[in-house]
């Protein structure tokens, strides 16, 4: 296949990601990690279920960057998860070690690639690697809106007892429990608004669950983190690159002045196509709303400053 994506870093995040991207045939995958058995065993394995799942994309694994080389996409979700009673911050200062010390290599092996950034916290992690990078905002994308979203549409889908591909909704802000922005007012079903099939009080419930849905889970499984909805996201944001598909996905991305803010990493509606960021939308929110946004940005750049970024 003439299209390819690099996943960096084969723990549960990327081996997902890898193997959805894959079994869709949207491109070659390689995955690279400092555990080089690890994930070639990985790519060994998922090339071996190709026969009865029906794919001829090619799945290779190494440690060596130049196996990334001309890459399409490259996925950066390498770094350490969260444990119980971690926040996404807590995990700044060793992600943003490993996120610099792989973008020098992407950069050299695949310069006209597009980096989708996973690795939390991932507000701060994408403006690393736009610095570092020293590509245009429209190549450097994070994917947490996408998962944010997919919650909410998860957990109103579930409330209505409804398909989740028929709730469209949207979240925005930044990639935290108090930064996360779920906006009711443009969500609905079918085109019919949230607000008229839930009452104000099951939506806000919904809402507060949305922000909570990383967290829920990091307690549930004790050990580690999401990976199944994380890796479904980077699947829709690499699906609509390669493809050209233009589909509206929330996404963290570098704000030049929209919505009156710039210089840092916030989720916003924005299109997706082949030269990456297409479009950043740029949506009516009520008063309250835009209160929300300034905070969130607010407490982005707090983290920014502490971080001498």
């Amino acid at each position: 296949m003439d299209r390819k994506v690099t996943i960096v870093g084969a723990g549960f995040v990327g081996a997902t990601a890898a193997q959805r991207i894959a079994e869709k045939q949207l491109a070659d995958v390689v995955m690279l990690d400092i555990l080089e058995g690890m994930a070639k065993g990985k790519a060994l394995d998922m090339s071996e279920s190709s026969p009865w799942v029906g794919f001829n994309t090619r799945i290779s694994a190494g440690q060596d960057y130049a196996l990334s080389a001309d890459s399409d996409v490259v996925v950066i979700t390498a770094g350490i998860a969260r444990k119980p009673g971690m926040s996404r911050e807590d995990l700044a200062a060793t992600n943003i070690k490993i996120i610099k010390e792989i973008i020098q290599p992407i950069v050299k092996y695949s310069p006209q690639a597009i980096l989708i950034i996973v690795t939390n916290p991932l507000d701060v992690t994408a403006y690393v690697a736009k610095q570092v990078s020293g590509w245009p905002r429209e190549r450097v994308l994070g994917q947490s809106g996408a998962l944010d979203s997919s919650r909410f549409r998860t957990f109103i889908a579930q409330e209505l007892d409804v398909a989740p591909q028929d709730v469209q909704g949207l979240v925005m802000g930044g990639h935290s429990d108090v930064g996360m922005i779920p906006l009711a007012s443009h969500t609905s079903v079918a085109g019919i608004p949230v607000s008229e099939l839930l009452d104000r009080a099951t939506i806000e419930r919904l809402i507060e669950r949305t922000k909570r849905g990383g967290t829920e889970i990091v307690q549930l499984l004790e050990k580690g983190s999401a990976y199944y909805a994380p890796s479904a996201a980077i699947t829709a944001m690499v699906e609509s690159i390669l493809l050209d598909q233009k589909r509206i996905i929330s996404s963290s991305v570098y704000l030049e002045g929209e919505y009156g803010l710039r210089d840092l990493y916030l989720d916003v509606p924005v299109k997706l196509g082949r030269r990456g960021l297409e479009e950043i939308i740029e949506i009516k929110l009520s008063t309250p709303e835009h209160e929300a946004l300034q905070q969130a940005a607010g407490r982005i750049r707090q983290t920014l400053d502490k971080l001498q970024l």
